[in-house]
This record gives structure tokens, sequence and C-alpha cells, in this order.
């Protein structure tokens, strides 16, 4: 496989290219580090929304939106699919790295994240990238500092000045966008968990709706969130049976039926007290190639009604 980070910075090119188009802002830290604005202090929007979701995936799968509906409402929904689930969705989509430093605080994603490869997902898919720049989309609502891309570098062994940046908050147009197009790594990421070979995943699909953009972060989180939890439909092709299948959708935990702010609230915002049960798409469908094909779990467009305010 070809570097991850190589080819997500021909997509850095072309948003800093199109920056006026796409109502985004590139600027350079005073250690040369590279800042995108993809949706704090700039506007975004959907096509902004999907060049980030194709960064976070390093061109490794094709990204669209369509036309759905909730509750009877048309809503946008953003499609995903990918022939490489293992690479593009673990070791590049998947936001695994948690931002602390000085003071700021975000969410990090993409591929920058397979140049440190210490998470789990790489030993059970066997990469990890060697490169010279490193690409980084941080979600936050604040826009990251020369601390953060020093930290960065540091990890990803690199020099500042090959930092790339794209960030985004939650409560914006790309944010709604690029966490809809995580349905598909939301299954892949809950199977492995559950103990199947990600190399056996070959192929994945995911939709999702498009949460109605808040400036209130934390109405953002649970909206985006109830958006994969309640909305979210993935097709998995795989190669082996598996006995654990039925555990797959979000309806297999205790805890479904709730709103995910509710969910946050009652924990005081701590992540690490939310099971990891919940962090699923609500219907799955797994094809075992040359086997049976599972229908798993249902939408709730009740539920998504009540999140969304329609």
């Amino acid at each position: 496989m070809e570097s991850l980070n190589r080819m997500a910075l021909e997509l850095v090119d072309e948003a800093i290219d199109f920056a006026d188009e796409l109502n985004v802002a590139a600027y350079e830290l005073d250690n040369e580090a590279t800042v995108l604005d993809f949706g704090v202090e700039e506007n975004g929007g959907m096509e902004a929304g999907l060049l980030l979701a194709e960064l976070q995936t390093a061109g490794l799968a094709t990204i669209q939106t369509r036309m759905g509906d909730v509750a009877g409402a048309p809503i946008p929904h953003v499609e995903l699919s990918t022939d490489h689930p293992a690479v593009a969705l673990l070791c590049s989509q998947k936001a695994g790295w948690e931002l602390g430093v000085e003071g700021f605080e975000g969410l990090g994603s993409g591929p920058a994240r397979a140049l440190v490869a210490e998470e789990d997902e790489y030993r059970r898919v066997g990469y990890t990238d060697a490169f010279d720049f490193a690409v980084l989309a941080v979600e936050s609502d604040t826009l990251p500092t020369e601390d953060v891309a020093e930290h960065v570098a540091d990890l990803a062994e690199v020099k500042p000045n090959s930092v790339y940046l794209p960030t985004f908050a939650t409560g914006s147009m790309a944010g709604s966008i690029t966490v809809a197009s995580r349905a598909a790594e939301l299954a892949v990421f809950r199977l492995t968990e559950l103990g199947y070979d990600p190399l056996d995943i070959r192929s994945a699909m995911g939709s999702a709706p498009v949460a109605p953009v808040s400036y209130d972060e934390a109405t953002a989180i649970g909206r985006t969130n109830d958006a994969l939890a309640y909305g979210g439909k993935v097709h998995l092709t795989v190669a082996e049976e598996f006995d654990r299948f039925d555990e797959l959708p979000s309806s297999a935990s205790e805890e479904y039926g709730t709103t995910f702010e509710t969910f946050f609230d009652d924990a005081d915002w701590n992540f690490e007290e939310i099971p990891e049960s919940v962090f699923a798409p609500a219907q799955v469908t797994v094809d075992v190639v040359n086997g049976p094909t599972h229908v798993l779990g249902e939408t709730n467009d009740d539920l998504l009604k009540t999140s969304f305010d329609l």
C-alpha cells in the first residue's frame, strides 16, 4: 500500500488551490506548519466537508451526498464506499488521536495516525506509514497552535513545516458532513473489537443523515452521533462467518434509545464513561462471501426527529 500521507497530501494541495471556492482558509503558523480552517472561523460547506472526509480516508474511499429523508423530512445523506476498509477506515479515518496540548483540546483523525501507529488497529492490520509529511484532521472548536503542530511533528517524526492540520468544529457544515461519513468505519471498528480479523472485511459501504448544524458544540456532538447510531446504514462484504455479527448494530447495546447529548450529560462529558457498544450504526447488513447474508438492527426516525428538532 502506498503512503497514506502522500495520497492525502494531494488532497491538501487541492484544498489550498481551491480554498476560496470551498469557503475554507489555509495559513502558516510561525513554525511553518499549515492549518486549514474547514469550519472553525470559516464557513466551509458541503463540498468542503466531502473533501475533508476524502482526505481523512487518504483518497481510498468514494464519498458523495444524496437526498434522503428522516421522519418524512428531506435530509441530505452522506455515502461512503471503499474496497480497502482496514486501511482506509481503521488506519486513517478513525478519530483515534486525542490532542491535549497546552490548553488545546481536539480529536485527531486521518493518515498522520499511521506514522505513529501505536493503536491496536495497526497491529491487527499490519500497516504503518513512513513519509516526510503528516496530515492530521483535527476536530476542535478552536484552531491549532504552534504547540499542537510541534506535538504532532514530534510524534510523527517529521519537521513542523511538514505538518498539515485541516481543522473543523463539530458544529459546522463540514463537521456534520464528515461525521456522517463514518458509519462504515464504526461498523468495521466494532466488528474488529468483537474479535473479527479486519483483513477479512473485503468492502464496506455506509450512509448516514447529515445532522442539522448547531454552533453549540454539545448539541452538535450529540446530533452527529445520533445520526450514526439511529440513522446510519452499513453494508459489509466479508470473507468468513462469525458468531457475533448480531452485536454490530447500536440496538445491541443496553443503552440504546437515548440521545447522545443525554449520554454525555449523564457521564459529565467523560467519553471514557460511555460504553463502546453505543458507538455503532443503526443497521448493518453483513454479506458473507459464498455464505449467508445477515440483516441486523433498524433505524429510529422518532429519536432522530427529536435530536434534529424536526
